[in-house]
């Protein structure tokens, strides 16, 4: 295992500082780069050292020092393909060749994706192999970020190379939404969650046990499931009522979605986490009912 790494999170947000944290207590040493200020205090509350930088700008990234591995987590703010593009696929080019260019160059890089590349699937299983089919804009650019960092990174330095980490739905503090699915309706589909704790754990993992270099693992706990069961059991967790349901179909009809998100109701899959279980990773919160206990000791003890 190695220890007393050096290791920059580039976009250190949510998972990011909950990494750093994790990286700090393995005896690493954690550098948080944001943008702002704000960003920038976060990642020093949580405890580790923050340099403030745009990822996407060159001269902001020298103000990184050198690092033994890489974590691409930058987000493009929730808006539209054209951001995405500009953060995932420029954002991340620029970094691999910034670092790479570097006399010290880095032993990794692990990017951050998303589920959302797999596209639809019809409720059917998907894993690493299976192949993609983004259905949005969006994710069609982070197809094209995942390609840029398993190819680009070994062009840069001989012994640079790219890991995806490819994130299901992530959940945990101040993201558990338990009004969305309590209140309700909720829309038939599948969920494909992953903790907070397990996405920064299982990219600690990887870096400490130096797996999955040139490879794609899915990030996504044990146990996908329907979202009407998920809010059903949510319910009963909470002491409340059933929420009301509705299809797809009824979804739609409603007709106030933008076509983005009639494209995410369409997709439905469930994802497999066999090749990160083969590499021993333990999951902190195996499914979401270990996942959700915090959340529901909070809502009934209010």
């Amino acid at each position: 295992m190695a220890t007393g790494m050096r290791i920059a999170i580039l976009g250190c947000g949510y998972v990011g500082l909950e990494l750093g944290q994790q990286l700090l207590e393995g005896g690493h040493e954690p550098i948080g780069v944001r943008r702002s200020e704000d960003g920038c205090r976060a990642i020093e509350e949580a405890g580790f050292t923050a340099v403030q930088a745009d990822v996407t700008d060159a001269s902001d990234l020298q103000a990184v020092p050198d690092v033994d591995a890489l974590v691409f987590a930058a987000s493009s703010g929730g808006r539209g393909a054209e951001a995405a593009e500009r953060v995932y696929v420029d954002g991340l080019q620029t970094a691999i060749e910034q670092f790479g260019e570097r006399e010290n160059p880095p032993d990794r890089l692990v990017y951050t994706s998303s589920t959302g590349v797999h596209g639809d699937h019809g409720g059917d299983w998907v894993d690493e192999e299976t192949p993609l089919e983004p259905t949005t804009e969006k994710t069609a650019v982070l197809a094209e970020a995942e390609r840029i960092a398993l190819e680009e990174p070994p062009k840069q330095a001989d012994e640079f190379s790219g890991t995806v980490a490819r994130y299901a739905g992530l959940y945990g503090p101040d993201r558990y939404r338990l009004e969305r699915y309590l209140e309700g309706p909720v829309t038939d589909g599948y969920l494909n969650m992953v903790h907070r704790d397990d996405a920064a754990g299982s990219v600690r993992f990887l870096l400490e046990e130096g797996l999955a270099r040139e490879a794609v693992v899915q990030v996504v706990d044990d146990e996908p499931v329907s979202k009407w069961d998920f809010a059903d059991w949510l319910a009963e967790q909470c002491g409340v009522v059933h929420p009301p349901k509705r299809t797809k179909a009824e979804r739609l009809e409603a007709g106030d979605l933008s076509e983005a998100a009639q494209r995410r109701i369409l997709t439905s899959k469930r994802c497999l986490n066999d090749r990160l279980r083969g590499l021993g990773y333990e999951f902190a919160y195996p499914t979401y009912r270990e996942g959700y206990q915090a959340a529901i000791t909070s809502y009934t003890t209010d």
